[in-house]
């Protein structure tokens, strides 16, 4: 069988041309459920062995400042099975890790390559990047977002619900990177949403009020609270991260203790719905975040979730990296 060219498969592709993917705040409703459309479309294409060389002699570029397992494997093999390349790039492998400005590598990587996936630290290094670069930029993880992540995310929440209309997402823990973008992810597609974090540790607030000016736009209802009750009672979905994440390492003894009401247990669980899927990024301290019987049990979708990862990309770089003929 020989797969659609990517102009008759359903996406707009023009509408991607000069975009990146820094976060998730900079794509409208309507984009985010057309990737996901597409994701699913090319997920079936993976599943019944359909070749989609959607980027036929494309390279993309891969920047690691932070380690990774889920986000080098899904983005390399995805270039692969879309008929394209991945080099993967270190810090220490770099000039980056020798000082050279981000402003110069990225001029230099736009004369090589098609597309630059980076994963790194303070947004603003990715930002600049992006206003350097002539090519697509793609957000891999930084100290604010993970917009890849949140896609695959509401692609999972969608194939087990078979709707966004009427869901109650519910975050659990600190309010970091993935929370940031799972909320709003689920909000710009419409399912409610609900955050509970300790006392100081809650998500930046610049960024809820931006997710609560989309819950206005969208209609979806927003709770935030420092209660995991009260936010996981009549929950569809229960999404739960670490609590020491890359880079806080040095504060693991005092988060453990300020985190402890905030465990994902059955306890917990029980004030959600039956029906409830339990999320998680991975990976996950078991036993500290999350319960082996939550994570390990019937609700758990998380390895649903993390093969999620490589057709979410693989539609976001299709997207941005594709062309039109």
């Amino acid at each position: 069988m020989t797969a659609l060219p990517v102009t008759e498969s359903g996406l707009n592709i023009e509408k991607y041309k000069g975009k990146n993917l820094l976060t998730l705040l900079d794509y409208s409703s309507e984009e985010i459920k057309e990737l996901l459309e597409f994701s699913v479309l090319l997920k079936k294409y993976q599943k019944e062995g359909v070749p989609h060389p959607l980027l036929a002699g494309k390279t993309l570029a891969m920047i690691f400042e932070k380690s990774s397992t889920r986000t080098r494997v899904s983005f390399e093999v995805g270039m692969n099975q879309l008929g394209g390349s991945a080099l993967f790039l270190s810090s220490k492998d770099s000039q980056l890790g020798r000082g050279e400005p981000i402003s110069d590598t990225a001029q230099v990587l736009s004369r090589y390559v098609d597309g630059i996936m980076i994963r790194t630290h303070g947004h603003e290094i990715i930002e600049e990047l992006a206003k350097f670069s002539t090519i697509p930029v793609i957000n891999a993880l930084t100290e604010d977002f993970h917009p890849c992540q949140a896609l695959a995310d509401i692609l999972t929440i969608y194939e087990v619900k078979g709707t966004f209309e009427g869901i109650k997402t519910v975050y659990v823990g600190d309010g970091n990177n993935v929370a940031h973008s799972f909320l709003i992810a689920c909000a710009k597609v419409g399912m409610d949403v609900a955050i509970a974090t300790p006392k100081g540790y809650e998500a930046k607030d610049w960024i809820m009020k931006e997710i609560e000016a989309i819950c206005n736009e969208t209609g979806a209802k927003l709770l935030v609270t420092n209660d995991p009750v009260e936010a996981v009672s009549g929950a569809d979905v229960i999404y739960t991260d670490v609590w020491t994440s890359m880079g806080h390492e040095e504060e693991t003894a005092k988060r453990l203790e300020a985190f402890n009401e905030f465990q994902v247990n059955k306890a917990l669980a029980s004030h959600a719905k039956d029906d409830y899927i339990f999320l998680h990024c991975l990976p996950a301290h078991r036993g500290e975040e999350v319960t082996v019987d939550v994570i390990d049990g019937e609700h758990s979708y998380i390895f649903d979730q993390a093969e999620n990862r490589l057709h979410a990309q693989k539609a976001v770089l299709v997207a941005l990296m594709g062309d039109t003929k």
